[in-house]
């Protein structure tokens, strides 16, 4: 395997990052660790536990002593703290995110190839922009179920930082229309090639057999996936840019752990318990065990409830008190298609946190969020924008109104600008990573987030 990639270093000419620029190269490091949900996961426990949080096995004891704390289930991580007096009497604090990214997904049986090459069978993961996946080198990662020395499964995870796969496109002698419009078949065009030769059947168990160590015959399975080889890296003459894979939405999860990070650290005496949780599965939609439609929000945060003391009914007065803030990108108004973005609400990269709003409630946010974020916004000393899609268009959404609709909890979308979402890289302000941690971590030890009707 060859060693993780790093992001540029410093701005041209030698000149010392600055502490924004800082912010957003430690996330090219989180990046580079996280090609998959599970790496991502596994990075945020490494963060964290140097923070001093203690793993949790969600299917033992819950921890009934105040203490800072993780737990994983699959491609998603809870983590929440319930010392220094903070208590679920006051409510939960949570910033939500999610850790999957759109991508080729390996197939159960995927050895193929024609006319000479050897090809990979891989599914579209999520809303991919297919074209940005054409003639890049690609990595592989995942994790492998296996048969363990006493004959029970287990998991293990696997990374491959070289070029391995590329999907090549079809040059324009062959396709003079091209220009005019790609159109791409996920089926028939997006195969990656892997080699030359003749496939030969079991040809992919055998390398990811190769990869975690075991016979091919003990591989019981995979969750394997592609993923960009380029690092990240500060753009543009003055770095004011930063481009990465994956930024939707790893950069909300880095940004989330950061600020709970910092969150701890701090003298506290009460409030309420902040969480962070990190969802899978968001770009398909969240239905699944590890993804923000099911149960494992909920479920983490009334085993909290219960191990405080709290009866039923302080439990849901506990949620009565709570507040939750969806973090994901946020669109920037393109320079090349401005006009694609209503008039009104332009974003600008670099121009701090985007509050997201729609009538529809295709994102969350209402005045009672929109509230507690412009105090956090204000203590934290960062401005915000404010993104609402075209009437003419139709909007995207988030896990803010399937956390709101579960729990029951105000809650509110905000994220950081973009550009190129869903591409195989993508584009945001090299300022705006460290704005968005900021307003997370005062977000995270608000007060009250019980708003009153004036009457």
């Amino acid at each position: 395997m060859a060693p993780e990639t790093t992001p540029t270093a410093s701005p041209p000419g030698g000149v010392a990052p600055t502490p924004a620029q800082q912010v957003a190269l430690d996330l090219g490091r989180f990046v580079a660790a996280s090609p998959s949900p599970f790496h991502a996961v596994a990075e945020v426990v490494r963060r964290l536990a140097l923070a001093g949080f203690d793993e949790v096995d969600e299917a033992g004891p819950w921890p009934t002593r105040p203490g800072r704390h993780v737990m994983v289930r699959g491609g998603s991580v809870v983590a929440w703290a319930t010392d220094a007096g903070r208590s679920p009497v006051d409510g939960f604090r949570v910033v939500g995110a999610h850790t999957d990214s759109p991508n080729l997904r390996v197939r159960p049986r995927p050895d193929a190839g024609a006319v000479g090459f050897r090809q990979l069978g891989v599914e579209v993961y999520g809303g991919a922009l297919l074209n940005s996946w054409l003639d890049r080198d690609l990595g592989l990662s995942g994790r492998v179920a296996v048969r363990g020395a006493d004959g029970t499964p287990e998991l293990r995870q696997f990374v491959v930082d070289e070029p391995l796969l590329r999907v090549p496109q079809l040059a324009i002698h062959l396709d003079r229309g091209v220009n005019e419009g790609l159109k791409l078949d996920p089926q028939a065009h997006m195969v990656p090639i892997w080699g030359t030769g003749t496939p030969s059947e079991g040809d992919f168990r055998r390398f990811v057999a190769e990869q975690v160590g075991v016979d091919p015959d003990a591989v019981l399975g995979w969750d394997a996936m592609a993923h960009d080889l380029t690092p990240p890296t500060l753009l543009g003459t003055d770095r004011s840019l930063f481009a990465a894979p994956r930024l939707d939405n790893q950069l909300s999860c880095h940004a989330a752990t950061s600020a709970l990070s910092t969150l701890v650290d701090l003298e506290a005496s009460g409030g309420p318990v902040p969480v962070v949780c990190l969802f899978d599965h968001e770009e398909i939609g969240s239905e699944s065990a590890t993804g923000a439609a099911g149960s494992l929000l909920p479920t983490v945060l009334e085993r909290i409830a219960a191990a405080a003391g709290l009866d039923r009914d302080a439990w849901f007065a506990s949620l009565a008190a709570s507040a939750c803030l969806s973090a994901d990108g946020a669109h920037a108004t393109h320079p090349n298609y401005a006009g694609r973005h209503e008039p009104g609400h332009l974003v600008e990269v670099n121009g701090g946190p985007v509050l997201k709003h729609n009538a529809n409630v295709r994102y969350a946010t209402d005045a009672t969020g929109e509230a507690l974020v412009a105090t956090a916004a204000e203590r934290a000393g960062v401005t915000l924008q404010h993104f609402v899609t075209r009437g003419d268009m139709p909007c995207g959404s988030t896990i803010g109104p399937v956390t709101a609709a579960r729990l029951g909890i105000t809650t509110v979308d905000v994220g950081v600008a973009q550009l190129s979402m869903h591409s195989a890289r993508e584009l945001c302000g090299a300022d705006d990573p460290a704005a968005f941690m900021a307003l997370l971590a005062e977000f995270l030890r608000l007060g009250s987030a019980r708003v009153p009707v004036a009457r």
